[in-house]
């Protein structure tokens, strides 16, 4: 299985509106591990890690976001970590 870990700094109006719980529900759909983290700065830090097009997938949807989100950037590298064994939020 083609597997990959990448980081997504997301901007916007994406803290106070679940953004993170959102994320935290279509990662564990998809069988993605990782985090999302709320930003001093107001970002929301997300790591993704799975399958390459399960995280395709992800990446594409934090364009969106849940309903109240207002994307306005995501940044994306590609990152060689140690997959979490689980997804959480903090």
């Amino acid at each position: 299985m083609d597997k990959c870990c990448a980081r997504a700094l997301v901007t916007g109006k994406v803290q106070g509106v679940w953004y993170r719980r959102a994320t935290q529900e279509q990662a564990l759909r998809a069988g993605i591990t990782g985090h999302a983290i709320n930003l001093p700065d107001g970002r929301v830090e997300v790591l993704m890690c799975g399958e390459r097009e399960a995280v395709k997938r992800l990446a594409e949807w934090l364009w969106k976001g849940p309903d109240g989100a207002r994307v306005t950037h995501v940044e994306f590298e590609v990152i060689e970590t140690h997959a979490p064994d689980e997804f959480h939020v903090g």
